[in-house]
């Protein structure tokens, strides 16, 4: 009894007490008490299907046997909880698994440097690794690098830093033509490549790791989430040649207190070995493709649809209203852009007992990426749930009729 009244009490404190910041607390008003892989239950009893899994944290969705049995077995071992930088079999352990997955030209020479598990960290300590090792300062990212380039273009950069998956929150995969053209020029001017797996490692884009789709090897690799199995971790493997002349420079943030925790590490070990001894990237690919498949004719189908990309379990439909085109959505551009219509979306999706992610830079995409246990039942509800949410926003601010074989709109 004392636990429902608890339950109950927290969900009418939830709007004074959720953060000021804008976060999933504002868009999502759910009050989750218990969870077990795609789906959540909050203090009412409602239960929602989860394709945010906390924002890709979640590889295995919530609570999976494997990572639980691996948690408890470090708290019932007596061993230290935190060890920053010291090496433990915990540690080794994850260090092994993590090595299974990566290919052989990056793993037979790798090193592992434990980050503070925030999200620019591992990022920041990549750029310090890469300068240390070139002795130069500037990092570029993709776009911005001209190396062919007049006046200060000329200067190679310390490191070139690459998302695969492209933009994360537009859900826009690089093509893997121009991965392995940048392989190639980086190689040929000596510039270490920085590949960011953040959002897309662990078999989210359908292989282990997102650079493997284009076969190129990075200098350096960069993760965080998923790789925590649901616990803060972030890690930078590197070539073990990328040393500069004081390697302690290239350490990076020293704010990475929590660096190597071994419970994010025993998850994470547990959660790397599950995705690859049960072939969940390939699961993640083939699901994927068939979830594109059935999502492509919904731009057909509604006049708010602008576009669905994505690659394996990691979808985005693009929306617009009916006087803006796709093109001006891309170029961010004000003519015919609603900001805040994928938020409009997620909540008729949350009505339907669906949590999605409502992103993109003009807050115009709707972003999937449930756990990679998800069955294909499952994800047959997912989209049924979305595609009715998606019919109630058209008939609020689209102009599309029925087309042959469309169920009538209510």
């Amino acid at each position: 009894m004392q636990g429902r009244a608890v339950q109950e009490g927290a969900s009418w404190r939830r709007p004074a007490r959720e953060p000021a910041a804008r976060t999933y607390a504002h868009a999502v008003p759910v009050v989750p008490v218990r969870a077990r892989g795609l789906t959540i239950e909050d203090a009412e009893g409602r239960r929602y299907l989860d394709c945010v899994s906390g924002a890709g944290t979640l590889a295995l969705g919530h609570n999976h046997p494997a990572v639980l049995e691996a948690i408890r077995g470090v708290l019932d071992s007596g061993a230290p909880l935190q060890v920053m930088d010291l090496t433990t079999p915990v540690e080794d352990a994850f260090v092994t698994e993590l090595l299974r997955t990566l290919p052989p030209g990056l793993a037979d020479h790798a090193r592992v440097r434990f980050c503070g598990p925030s999200g620019t960290e591992p990022v920041d300590t990549a750029a310090a690794l890469v300068r240390a090792a070139t002795g130069r300062n500037r990092t570029v990212t993709a776009h911005q690098w001209v190396p062919d380039g007049g006046g200060p273009e000329r200067t190679q950069p310390a490191g070139l830093f690459l998302e695969p998956g492209g933009s994360a929150a537009e859900v826009r995969p690089t093509p893997d033509t121009f991965v392995r053209h940048l392989r190639a020029l980086t190689t040929e001017r000596a510039v270490p490549l920085v590949i960011d797996e953040r959002e897309t490692g662990v078999g989210r884009t359908g292989a282990f790791w997102a650079f493997e789709h284009s076969g190129v090897v990075p200098d350096v690799l960069v993760l965080a989430r998923a790789i925590g199995g649901s616990l803060p971790l972030a890690a930078v493997i590197h070539r073990a040649d990328l040393y500069g002349p004081d390697d302690s420079a290239a350490s990076g943030p020293e704010g990475g207190g929590f660096r190597g925790n071994q419970l994010a590490l025993a998850a994470g070990a547990a959660t790397l070995a599950h995705v690859r001894e049960h072939r969940l990237a390939e699961h993640a690919a083939a699901l994927g493709a068939r979830t594109l498949d059935r999502l492509r004719p919904l731009a057909e189908r509604f006049t708010c649809v602008a576009d669905v990309r994505g690659r394996g379990l990691l979808t985005g439909i693009e929306l617009a209203t009916p006087d803006g085109d796709a093109q001006e959505h891309r170029s961010g551009s004000a003519g015919g852009t609603t900001e805040g219509l994928a938020g409009v979306v997620q909540r008729e999706c949350l009505r339907r007992g669906l949590i999605v992610d409502a992103t993109g830079p003009a807050a115009n995409v709707v972003r999937l990426m449930p756990p990679l246990i998800v069955t294909e039942e499952q994800m047959t509800a997912v989209l049924d749930r979305l595609a009715d949410a998606l019919e109630a926003v058209d008939r609020r601010f689209g102009d599309s009729a029925p087309l042959p074989g469309r169920r009538a709109q209510r």
